[in-house]
């Protein structure tokens, strides 16, 4: 084993998830771990991988931020398994691939459990690479754009190492998921591991949680409950919004490209907070006030992917405008908040 630890030639290849995988007569299903499968992103990448035929999908879910209404429709199907368990205890499962995506992604949750995130993004990750290299099986891990921290880069390449603050209260977050890259990268060099890390950026659409903090999310519920959008100051920073297909589009290429990664997959087009306010006050409800309000620390003020990489590795980039989205969004906050739309 070299000092620098490169060197795989020594490992052993791990066994196939299956002995049916070589059978002459039986082709076998592709089976697929989606960790944090109930929650917003992970529910709609079930829904995608679901329509393929060929895929049997296993998700497991603690619910700490999720919701088993995000998959009803696929409860009792026969490719489907759901499993209530948490990513920082080991899980023994046969699988090809793992889409990990387990962790409370916004501002509220994690900073209601610092601690919990950071376990989520640490053990969790470790608990879900030892799987990767036991059964042989590729692993794509959903990173994050606050890997960025406050960037001094705009757009941000994913070769920008980042402006993060180790002691504050978002760290839990930006920095778990620094680690969580670091094992990635470790077990790739050191036991062959298959890796994929995308960079994701800021995502909407439906079934995100209507009180979670995030910008979107809170404009539309605030716009549907006829309360005042709070934008908070200055309301000159920016953010990229992706819509949900898009991303899943661009993790479902990674996983099945030939490139580690990590690469940012997000919308380059870039809205001031006081712009997305607009927008959706236009759209949802033009009687609705913008008030300004103080902000939280730490708050990054640029946010806007570089996605070369993501068009010249994966030909992908995002389709759906944050105009056409919006509206897709209210429509399910509308049904889920029990408000229709007055004419």
């Amino acid at each position: 084993m070299s000092a620098n630890g490169d060197h795989n030639s020594a490992s052993k290849k791990p066994p196939s998830p299956s002995p049916l995988r070589f059978s002459k007569f039986f082709q076998s299903n592709m089976r697929i771990l989606v960790t944090g499968g109930a929650g917003f992103i992970g529910s709609h990448l079930v829904d995608k991988l679901m329509e393929n035929e060929k895929n049997e999908v296993i998700v497991v879910d603690n619910f700490f931020t999720g919701s088993k209404d995000n998959l009803r429709k696929w409860i009792g199907h026969p490719r489907f398994e759901l499993i209530r368990h948490d990513v920082t205890e080991a899980l023994l499962v046969e699988v090809d691939q793992i889409y990990h995506l387990a962790c409370p992604a916004s501002p509220i949750f994690y900073k209601y459990n610092p601690v919990k995130t950071i376990k989520t993004n640490v053990i969790g990750t470790l608990n879900m690479l030892g799987l990767a290299k036991r059964v042989g099986a590729r692993i794509l891990l959903t990173s994050t754009s606050e890997v960025y921290g406050d960037p001094l880069e705009h757009p941000q390449t994913e070769s920008y190492w980042g402006n993060v603050n180790p002691i504050g209260v978002r760290s839990c977050y930006d920095e778990g998921k620094r680690v969580a890259e670091t094992l990635m990268f470790d077990y790739h060099r050191q036991h062959g591991i298959e890796i994929r890390i995308a960079r994701i950026f800021n995502t909407y659409g439906p079934r995100m949680n209507i009180d979670d903090g995030r910008v979107v999310s809170n404009f539309i519920a605030q716009a549907i409950r006829n309360e005042p959008l709070t934008v908070q100051l200055p309301g000159t920073q920016t953010r990229s919004f992706c819509y949900v297909s898009d991303m899943v589009d661009g993790l479902i290429r990674l996983m099945e490209g030939e490139n580690t990664g990590p690469i940012n997959i997000g919308n380059p087009g870039e809205f001031t907070m006081l712009e997305l306010a607009e927008a959706v006050k236009e759209l949802i409800n033009p009687e609705v006030q913008i008030s300004m309000v103080e902000n939280t620390p730490d708050d990054p003020r640029q946010r806007k992917p570089d996605i070369t990489k993501a068009k010249e590795l994966l030909g992908w980039e995002p389709t759906v405008k944050l105009r056409d989205g919006l509206p897709l969004m209210e429509e399910d906050f509308r049904q889920r908040l029990g408000v229709s739309r007055k004419n």
